[in-house]
Order: structure tokens, then C-alpha cells, then sequence
């Protein structure tokens, strides 16, 4: 019999092409985001922050023109250019009327040579989501990393 691991946390670094700052930016301003948080051939139809601590995040995906869901996030703590966490809810294309299975995510960001950014990422507190859909769960560090692929493109051409 083959049992698969749970998948509780996926943590990542990432050296990024710009400063803290700028990283820090990306996660914050909806226009940016709405570039480079959707893996893959989704896409970001909307996006709506409240920045600051208690405010909301929140992000609308599609995917070949159809609601896929998306994000509903609260902001537990901002310390500029440094770190953010977030209360992360994954909802699915009916929103609030749907489960929402909430997890942990906290950014740190690092200045690194080179006016460069050395973000890690842990994602925690994914049972829910992991007895739910695991094969979205498992899947959570592959699309960590292909927004990532986006962020650092999109960081990289804002710097030239």
C-alpha cells in the first residue's frame, strides 16, 4: 500500500534581481500583483488590498476565461521591506459561499549583494486543504515557484 506524506508546510528561497523594497512592493500593490500571481496560463482578473494590519487581500483567478477562484487573505503583520504574513484563505469560484481552507503565509526578505532580495517563503497550515483537495496541496510549492518564475521576469524588466 502507498500512502502519500501530508503536505503541512513548503517553505522556498528565491535570490530575486531587485532590492527589498521593491519585492516588498510587489506583494502589495494590486496592479503588480495582478501581473504575476496566477501560475501557469492563469490569469489575475482582480485584485483588492487593504494595506494594513487586519486589512484584506484579495485575488480573483481564471483560467481559459473561467472563474477559478482565487485568494481571500486578512494581513496579520507588515514590517516594511522585511516581512508580511498573512492569514491565507484558497477559495474556490464561488468565494465566500464556498469552503475556504485556510493556511499561513509568511514572506521574509532579505537584502542580498548586489541589490538583490533573498525572499523566503513559508506556507503552513495546509490540512485543511490537504484532506480536502490533495492534489491541489501538493501542488501548492510547484505553484509557488512558476509565480515566482513571473515575479522575478517582472521585477528583473521594472529594474532595467
Amino acid at each position: 500500500m502507498t500512502t502519500m506524506k501530508p503536505v503541512l508546510e513548503v517553505r522556498i528561497e528565491r535570490l530575486i534581481s531587485a532590492p527589498p523594497s521593491s519585492v516588498y512592493r510587489a506583494w502589495l500593490e494590486p496592479e503588480m500583483l495582478r501581473r504575476w500571481l496566477a501560475p501557469g496560463s492563469m490569469e489575475v482578473s482582480r485584485v483588492e488590498v487593504d494595506e494594513r494590519v487586519g486589512g484584506h487581500v484579495r485575488i480573483w483567478q481564471t483560467h481559459n476565461g473561467q472563474d477559478a477562484g482565487g485568494f481571500e487573505c486578512r494581513l496579520i503583520e507588515l514590517v516594511p521591506d522585511k516581512r508580511i504574513v498573512f492569514h491565507w484563505g484558497f477559495v474556490g469560484p464561488h468565494r465566500t459561499k464556498g469552503p475556504t481552507f485556510d493556511s499561513l503565509l509568511t514572506i521574509t526578505l532579505r537584502a542580498s549583494p548586489g541589490d538583490t532580495t533573498t525572499l523566503t517563503l513559508v506556507h503552513e497550515r495546509l490540512d485543511d486543504l490537504e484532506q480536502a483537495m490533495p492534489d491541489v496541496a501538493r501542488n501548492v510549492g510547484v505553484g509557488w515557484e512558476l509565480v515566482f518564475d513571473k515575479l522575478a521576469k517582472l521585477l528583473d524588466v521594472a529594474q532595467e
